[in-house]
């Protein structure tokens, strides 16, 4: 199912201004420089903020109407959201956590700790694993709710550039097999052009199509094997 966004919200420097469509099973990767909107936008769509004016409609259901005064709280959007820096529980084991989510099914769980490769450490607490393992243990956590829907907001951002590179790999992967809409949120270009079906740039609030172009010219230097890929129609930022 599609999911349609159309929002304004003015923030203290800019307003954040988007109207994107994010199509069914793509990952849509939304970047641009820190402090450009990207966490506002992904909590409005999660329902932890609101706009000041707004549509959000997932398939046939309206999670967001200011005119008509619709607003479908969070638990009722059936979405997985993981943030960059993902707070486990510390009392509750690796399993409790990533079965957490209300009406997790046991055999869901236990094959997304395997999936994940942290199956032999269910039995741990957070403290007793790295922190690598513990956004896995996330990103278990918000599959295991068995989302329509999942938002990832720099998940891996906190962490060394081996097990990024890693995790990135398991998302890439991952990916074919979810089946719904994926909304990513990363300042890194090169993470965004390796995971990207379609890309968002975002700058001061507003979608910046002219953005990537400029910063993979600044990055690579002018290399033309960059400058080439600008051009594949994955990367399309026409919207």
């Amino acid at each position: 199912m599609n999911l349609q966004i159309r929002i304004r919200k003015p923030l203290p420097h800019f307003e954040l201004s988007i109207d994107v469509n994010c199509p069914a099973e793509t990952m849509t990767v939304v970047i641009g420089p820190s402090g450009a909107g990207k966490t506002t936008l992904m909590r409005i769509i999660a329902g932890l903020d609101k706009p000041a004016e707004g549509f959000i409609q997932f398939g046939d259901e309206v999670w967001l109407d200011t005119k008509r005064r619709i607003f479908l709280p969070p638990q009722k959007r059936r979405l997985g959201y993981v943030f960059q820096d993902y707070p486990l529980f510390p009392h509750l084991s690796i399993h409790d956590n990533a079965a957490f989510a209300a009406g997790a099914r046991k055999e869901v769980v236990q094959k997304l700790l395997e999936r994940f490769g942290i199956g032999h450490l269910q039995d741990r607490k957070p403290d007793a694993i790295s922190g690598g393992e513990r956004q896995r243990c996330a990103i278990c956590q918000a599959l295991a709710r068995e989302p329509r829907l999942l938002l990832l907001d720099e998940p891996f951002s906190a962490l060394d550039v081996f097990t990024r590179r890693d995790l990135r790999d398991e998302l890439r992967n991952l990916k074919e097999e979810l089946r719904m809409p994926v909304i990513y949120v990363t300042h890194d270009v090169n993470e965004a052009l390796y995971l990207a079906d379609d890309l968002l740039p975002i700058v001061e609030g507003q979608v910046d199509r002219e953005w990537m172009q400029r910063s993979i010219v600044r990055v690579d230097d002018g290399r033309p094997e960059r400058a080439k890929a600008v051009r594949e129609p994955r990367l399309s930022l026409a919207y």
